[in-house]
């Protein structure tokens, strides 16, 4: 539960950044504000690790489950 929270933790907190980024480029121009495009590659970086260290984890955990049923 507490992994699938902070997964959409991080995909929200990508999609805020992305927006307020944006808006602040338009407002005060995009050469001062375009390298704070890196938090949102970063945040969307760490989502997507996330879910495939999730993933990962199901699949070492059935895989586990399987080994000691063999025994």
């Amino acid at each position: 539960m507490y992994n699938q929270i902070m997964s959409y933790f991080w995909l929200f907190s990508a999609i805020i950044i992305f927006l307020i980024v944006t808006y602040m480029s338009i407002i005060e121009g995009f050469n001062k504000w375009a390298y704070y495009y890196i938090f949102v590659f970063t945040t969307l970086a760490v989502y997507f690790f996330k879910k495939w260290m999730m993933k990962r984890m199901v699949r070492h955990n059935e895989f586990l489950k399987e080994k000691n049923t063999v025994k």
